[in-house]
């Protein structure tokens, strides 16, 4: 528990109602398309904008319920992508939530429940204004989808924006335009 409220990066265990859950490491697709777009998004970057950051598979606490007694937070995720404003000072496991314009998650065989379920609804209690979520074939080879969801007016639930069949297009809270083929382009080995 140290570890998480330290923050110290490195342990893919979850923390779900109070109930330790290992997190399965992911395949190497899923790996190429987070860092493929946590590479795009970092380069979208507005370097005279405001101060933004990109960090992934970092741990994020998340309100158990409802409340702001911080005792209360007993729920740790480690998204696989995130974008937060850190205006507001150095990574803090306690408000990195607070503080995401973007997190993204990319669906695979052991985590789509959770994925489309669970997390959607977690991080919109959280406030993030977007949330992406990569859905691959049933092979978890290929990308098929990215669903763009965002706040609905209530601010507590997420609804889908836009489906984005060939490309994701962003136009907030960064500037974005990436094609799936560029997301798991494989790199020609050298040697």
């Amino acid at each position: 528990m140290d570890e998480f409220l330290e923050g110290q990066p490195g342990s893919f265990t979850e923390i779900h109602d109070g109930t330790l859950t290992t997190a399965m490491a992911q395949s190497p697709e899923h790996d190429l398309v987070i860092r493929r777009l946590a590479a795009a998004v970092e380069y979208a970057i507005d370097p005279d904008g405001p101060c933004r950051e990109v960090r992934s598979d970092t741990p994020m606490r998340l309100a158990d319920a409802e409340l702001v007694d911080q005792s209360r937070r007993l729920r740790v995720r480690y998204p696989d992508l995130v974008l937060r404003d850190c205006a507001d000072g150095p990574y803090d496991v306690q408000k990195i939530a607070q503080q995401t314009l973007l997190v993204v998650e990319a669906t695979s065989a052991d985590t789509v429940d959770t994925d489309i379920g669970i997390k959607r609804e977690l991080y919109a209690r959280e406030g993030i204004p977007v949330y992406l979520i990569v859905h691959f074939a049933k092979d978890w080879q290929q990308i098929t989808e990215i669903e763009e969801c965002r706040l609905d007016w209530s601010g507590h639930r997420y609804v889908t924006r836009q489906t984005h069949y060939n490309a994701l297009v962003l136009t907030e809270p960064v500037t974005l335009a990436i094609t799936f083929s560029d997301l798991q382009r494989r790199l020609p080995r050298r040697g």
